[in-house]
């Protein structure tokens, strides 16, 4: 009788270990013990203090970790030209594919419908497959806080912002830096110049040059990759806040704060997920709470009452049930675009802003 109760014991102990073990197998998968290739498709420069090189200094960060061998393809044209890098990065082994620009899209779903094998990530991209993910952060965010700062360190209530496109995720920013700005200064104007580029510095330059000849700005941003625009303000004077990176030592008489991505946040699990072959096909899209996105210290520039009162407003966002474009939001007719006491749903926040808030000017 006790041979048979030690018998059924053992049995059930092996069975206990045998689940854990394929439990644990299934959960902590060894990723570092083969050398994973990984193709970068990229927009920029690796060395652009801008969107490119956080990109750039996040995957050096998670390649360490992950065992992952990085290829970079720098300055790739978003055309049809960059399904050729692509094919050439996956006939060289790389076994994940990266692209960092939005106008990579049509292109990026074509080889990944072409290598179903082989795993995509595409950064603000809006269509997905079983083997492509797109990714995103909600910066909006950021750019409502950094528009406090705009709004209360100008003199002259004009404010400039250069960008690059008109396009939803553009706009999106813009509206949040406005609605940032009247948040604390309902007097000030937030003038826009389109560059439509979002790499080339000539383009970007004379945008900047052109809001500085038709207004009285002393604080200015970007929503570009280029950074001729904090150039021409650390030659003029004027007040920056970035974008991307932290600038700050590149402009030490006239940078406030930035827009910055901590993009290891998703990369590390979703590399993770893409060397597993698990599922990516996902629309990431996080805020605060991840810290994928956060301000860059503010500068000595930056009054006291100013730090204090963003971070009251960051600690807000924070909480779920707030966020920046809360009701009532009107647009520049004077429409009603938001309700009092509701809240943008995400689709409209990601794909149908072609309108601006209350405050936004168009330089023409």
């Amino acid at each position: 009788m006790k041979k048979i109760t030690y018998l059924t014991l053992a049995v059930f102990i092996l069975v206990l270990i045998g689940i854990f073990g394929i439990h644990t197998k299934d959960e902590f998968t060894d990723v570092t013990a083969e050398k994973t290739k990984v193709g970068c498709v990229l927009i920029g420069s690796v060395s652009d203090d801008s969107w490119t090189e956080s990109h750039y200094d996040a995957l050096e960060k998670v390649a360490e970790t992950l065992n992952l061998e990085m290829v970079y393809c720098e300055n790739v044209v978003d055309d049809s030209s960059c399904m050729n890098v692509m094919e050439e990065l996956i006939a060289n082994g790389c076994e994940i594919i990266i692209c960092n620009s939005y106008g990579y899209g049509p292109y990026v779903i074509k080889v990944a419908e072409k290598y179903p094998s082989i795993m995509f990530l595409h950064a603000s991209g809006t269509e997905i497959r079983e083997n492509l993910g797109t990714y995103f952060g909600r910066a909006y965010q950021m750019r409502y806080l950094s528009g406090i700062v705009a709004g209360m360190q100008t003199e002259t209530n004009e404010i400039g912002y250069v960008a690059a496109f008109d396009n939803s995720e553009v706009n999106r920013g813009i509206n949040a830096f406005t609605l940032g700005v009247q948040t604390v200064n309902p007097d000030a104007k937030v003038y826009v110049a389109f560059s439509d580029s979002w790499t080339d510095y000539e383009q970007n330059e004379q945008a900047t040059e052109r809001l500085l000849e038709h207004h009285d700005i002393d604080v200015i941003t970007l929503h570009a990759d280029s950074n001729a625009t904090l150039d021409i303000a650390e030659a003029k004077g004027i007040w920056s806040i970035g974008y991307n990176v932290d600038n700050a030592e590149n402009y030490p008489n006239t940078f406030l704060t930035a827009s910055v991505w901590s993009w290891e946040k998703y990369y590390e699990p979703y590399l993770k997920k893409s060397v597993q072959k698990k599922n990516i096909a996902v629309h990431y899209w996080e805020g605060v709470e991840t810290g994928v996105v956060s301000l860059a210290p503010f500068t000595e520039h930056v009054e006291k009452e100013t730090v204090a009162y963003v971070n009251k407003e960051y600690r807000r966002i924070q909480q779920e049930y707030y966020d920046v474009f809360y009701g009532p939001i009107y647009d520049t007719t004077g429409r009603l675009r938001v309700n009092k006491g509701e809240k943008m749903s995400d689709e409209a926040l990601r794909y149908q802003f072609d309108w601006y808030v209350n405050g936004v000017i168009l330089d023409e």
